[in-house]
């Protein structure tokens, strides 16, 4: 075991200190932790230049904390637990050298990764960022960062990242998390509240109140995570946008309905896309945690894979629209539907499209089966169904699904991301062939 040969306090002082609510975008990410009792830490490492100094890491860290204001971000809670916002205007935070000795310091790296990561966490008392760098014969070899959600989502980690490289120095945009608390609150952020509210009222009193077919088991820990490696998905559906002119993104969004609707036998698909929010106006360059899911109603039955995805290109701009919202508000809408209606509602499977829509073959035909496995089982709890989808060297998908196993069967848990592979070759084949739902 690895310990910390020296702890390097750096200061940073930056503007847009105060104190207000949660915006929508933390709310909602705060309501994630809760339900899954995580901070919800995103941490990567990765080698350094030769030559870098721990004065060249301690600056990073100081342009990072100066520069960001979510990355000085602290939560009070008042009485009741509710969390606000407090983003400080100077501070200090502590950088760590771990020394790898003779081991292997990319295997070291990784290992702090994970320490960073399961280390207790304070939302009141902690700076969000935690830094590692790892040295070896005497030279800093990699660096390790670990953060908490609170800071970004993905959108505004690739903007972090990009101002990390350049180090510029020009202003930040206006509407950081504190300025769009201020705007939600007021009128014209409550008619964009009402009118998402509204959308959202209208797909829950409609949609079936069982998603899922009834586990015939209920395994223990109930809590699953599985991957599955694809080489064909990404070039299917790139001959499916070609040939239908379906954009990206609606197009996997549909892919994912029928092969949903396949599984389950529910028709229509309901769906809650994650959606982040970045074409709304002065906020595309904002490092903060925007995202939010929305929601969407696809049918996907007696109808070709082009009408299918035709509905999700057009469903997509209205789920867009209407997925910036007050989560609690949406929590409290929930419980009136359930409450009315009867009985408990089963709320939609969740979609992550994280790829980044890049060129490449459309030759799908011959290549080698998808690989799957389980990688996680656990008591700690995921929502009941989310599908992540990332991109991969040499043109493969990853698609990820964190699962409650008493909800959705690990058999239909696999056979839900193998058939996304499937539907995906099919309307590739032949977009007017029908879904077969």
């Amino acid at each position: 075991m690895t310990t910390v040969a020296e702890h390097i306090n750096v200061a940073f002082a930056g503007d847009g200190a105060g104190e207000t609510d949660l915006s929508w975008g933390q709310q909602d990410i705060w309501q994630a932790m809760v339900r899954q009792r995580s901070w919800l830490p995103n941490g990567a490492w990765g080698p350094l230049p030769e030559g870098t100094t721990v004065d060249d890491v301690a600056e990073q860290l100081r342009y990072m904390m100066s520069r960001f204001p979510t990355a000085r971000t602290k939560l009070r809670f008042d009485a009741e637990g509710r969390p606000s916002q407090v983003v400080a205007g100077s501070g200090e935070i502590t950088l760590e050298i771990v020394d790898a000795g003779d081991d292997d310091p990319a295997a070291v790296a990784e290992a702090e990764r994970l320490r960073l990561q399961d280390a207790e966490y304070d939302f009141a008392t902690d700076w969000p960022v935690r830094m590692t760098a790892v040295r070896s014969g005497g030279r800093l070899t990699h660096l390790v960062v670990v953060m908490c959600h609170l800071v970004a989502d993905g959108f505004g980690t690739g903007v972090m990242l990009e101002d990390l490289a350049t180090r510029v120095e020009t202003p930040i945009p206006e509407l950081q998390p504190l300025e769009q608390a201020r705007w939600q609150a007021s009128p014209s952020g409550q008619r964009q509240n009402t009118l998402a509210l509204r959308h959202w009222d209208g797909i829950l009193r409609g949609m079936a109140p069982r998603r899922f077919p009834d586990p015939a088991g209920k395994p223990e820990p109930r809590h699953w995570r599985g991957e599955l490696t694809s080489w064909a998905l990404a070039p299917a559906l790139r001959v499916v946008t070609e040939r239908t002119g379906v954009p990206p993104a609606p197009a996997l969004l549909g892919v994912f309905a029928v092969a949903l609707a396949r599984v389950t036998g529910v028709n229509p698909v309901v769906l809650r896309p994650m959606v982040n929010n970045r074409f709304r106006p002065g906020l595309d360059r904002v490092v903060c945690m925007l995202a939010q899911y929305g929601i969407c109603q696809l049918d996907v039955a007696g109808a070709s894979f082009a009408e299918v995805l035709d509905r999700a290109k057009r469903g997509a701009m209205t789920t867009y629209k209407h997925a910036y919202y007050h989560p609690v508000e949406l929590d409290d809408l929930v419980r009136r539907v359930v409450e009315e209606r009867g009985g408990d509602l089963e709320l939609p499977a969740y979609f992550n499209d994280r790829r980044a829509a890049g060129e490449g073959a459309t030759e799908f035909q011959g290549r080698k089966d998808a690989a799957f496995e389980w990688t996680t089982r656990q008591d700690v709890p995921f929502e009941p169904l989310i599908v992540h989808i990332d991109d991969l060297p040499d043109d493969a998908v990853r698609a990820i699904i964190f699962m409650d196993t008493h909800v959705i069967s690990p058999a239909d848990g696999e056979a839900l991301l193998r058939g996304m592979e499937a539907v995906a070759v099919e309307a590739a084949l032949d977009p007017e062939a029908p879904t077969g739902v």
